[in-house]
Parts: C-alpha cells; sequence; structure tokens
C-alpha cells in the first residue's frame, strides 16, 4: 500500500533517472526488491517503507524496524557480475557515512565498522544488508547478470534495546539531529557519487581508500566469530583490493571473508550486559 509522500531523492538522484517506491508497510523492502526484480525491475529503483514487518539483517537476522527509522533498499543493475557484487557493500559504506555526516554535522563521531555497520560513538546506528539476485540476460557471451538489492536500516528515532552489543540512534545526537526524511535525499545523491566513483568495479581502489579512512578499529586489537564456532584474534590490519579484512594473528596475517566482528568496546559492551563485568 503506498504511503503519503515523506521521502524524497536528491536532486542529483532524480537527475540520474533514479526512482521511488514509497510504502506505508511491507514485509522486508529488500524481499520487496527482489520480487519486482523477478518481474523485471532492474532499477534503479529506492524502496522506502514506514514499517517493516519481517526486517533483516545479515544472516537471516531479525532487525527492529522502529517507527521514524530509515527502512529502504536499492535495486541497481549495472551488468555487474556476482564477483563484483560484494564490492557493492563497500560502496554502500562510503555513501551512508557521507550522507550521515553531510546530514548530521557528525564526523568524528562516526565510523564504518567492517563489513557494512556504520557506527555512531561506537554504537551500531546502521546496517548494510547486500543481496545479489543472479537473472538471465538472453546474451550468450553474458548469460548472466548480477541485480543487486542494498537494503539499509538507520536508527533516525530510536535504537533497539536488548542487543548483545551497544546501539544508537541519531535522535541521541541532539536537537538538530536528520530524521528518516531529512536523511533520504542526501543519502540517494551520496549513492549516485560513489557509484561514479566505483564505476563498476574499476574504481574500488578509490571506494576502498574512503572506507579506510573511516574504519573503526584500525589498528586495535579484534576478535572475529568465524564459521562453524572458529574465531580470530589479533589486529585489524587493513582491507585487501577484494574488500577482505586482514587480521594479524599471532600466527601471521589472515584474510577473512566473512565474520562477524567485535572490537574492544563491543566485548565490553556483552560483558557488561551479561553481568560479567560490574
Amino acid at each position: 500500500m503506498k504511503a503519503d509522500a515523506r521521502l524524497e531523492l536528491g536532486c542529483e538522484a532524480r537527475a540520474r533517472g533514479v526512482r521511488l517506491l514509497s510504502l506505508d508497510e511491507v514485509d522486508s523492502t529488500n524481499d520487496e526488491g527482489k520480487r519486482l526484480v523477478a518481474e523485471g525491475e532492474r532499477g534503479p529503483l529506492w524502496i522506502v517503507a514506514e514499517r517493516q514487518t519481517r526486517g533483516r539483517g545479515r544472516h537471516g537476522r531479525h532487525w527492529v524496524s522502529t517507527p521514524g527509522n530509515l527502512h529502504a533498499s536499492l535495486v541497481l543493475s549495472g551488468g555487474s557480475t556476482p564477483s563484483l557484487a560484494p564490492q557493492l557493500g563497500f560502496v554502500a559504506g562510503v555513501a551512508l557515512i557521507d550522507a550521515v555526516r553531510r546530514a548530521s554535522g557528525l564526523v568524528e563521531r562516526l565510523a564504518l565498522k567492517w563489513p557494512n555497520d556504520l557506527l555512531l560513538d561506537g554504537g551500531k546506528l546502521a546496517g548494510v544488508l547486500l543481496e545479489g539476485v543472479p537473472v538471465a540476460t538472453g546474451d550468450p557471451r553474458s548469460p548472466n547478470e548480477c541485480v543487486v538489492v542494498i537494503g539499509i536500516g538507520v536508527n533516525c528515532a530510536g535504537a533497539p534495546q536488548g542487543l548483545p552489543y551497544p546501539a544508537r540512534a541519531l535522535s541521541e545526537a541532539g536537537s538538530g539531529a536528520p530524521t528518516a526524511a531529512r536523511l533520504f535525499a542526501p543519502l540517494t545523491d551520496a549513492f549516485v557519487a560513489a557509484l561514479d566513483l566505483w564505476a563498476g568495479g574499476e574504481g574500488f581502489a578509490a571506494i576502498r581508500e574512503k572506507w579506510l579512512e573511516s574504519a573503526a578499529g584500525l589498528g586495535q586489537p579484534v576478535h572475529v566469530a568465524l564459521a562453524r564456532g572458529e574465531e580470530a584474534r589479533g589486529r585489524f590490519r587493513t582491507i585487501d583490493a577484494r574488500g577482505r579484512m586482514i587480521v594479524a594473528t599471532a600466527e601471521g596475517e589472515r584474510v577473512i571473508d566473512a565474520g562477524d566482528v567485535f572490537l574492544a568496546h563491543d566485548e565490553s559492551s556483552v560483558l557488561e550486559q551479561s553481568g560479567l563485568r560490574s
């Protein structure tokens, strides 16, 4: 069901032919995006909803969709190959932090946490969920392309409670903090700029550099929970040319494709909430 027009695209996004679908309620903006891709949608299309009934984060985790927060997904197709699609998570991070800085005036208090979170004062402010949808092109020379749905959730009005990590909302930054409506237009324009810089993968080195400029925990101790109960502990050294995390451990450098990252303040918060630290 269509919502009243509250959120608007930025001027640059409109000039580039980006479109907007605004909904009152949906199960998940990412799921709506994938349904539209199955029906032939190729973007660029933003989908926003006032409410999500089954919002999702990484690994299918529940995403609390607090009223007044930003729930949005971008459907994007530029002929990206599946191997390049993961780079768009870093493109999204660069666009997101640029937009929040522009809309809020917050600069030093914001940081990017590998692989796809935005932090405010060390607490999770926003998350990115990247999902690729392979589609047939009908061209025998390049039979498949990857349409990407990039979900973004930003705690504008309020942060969920009772999580195993600290969470923050823009509203905590003071009376001038941007609402979801004020943040959305800068976000759509920042995405256009970041996608131009990325240039279909040719500019990933520049995206990587901008991402690292705002990286949380760079050079500091880090704990990464991996699949099958494994873990890696060491210092967060950098991300490589593919966006993988490089951790300097006691046994040498370890290259990490995926995992849940805990910085020093994350582990302190978990201990406090569990009652293991007084």
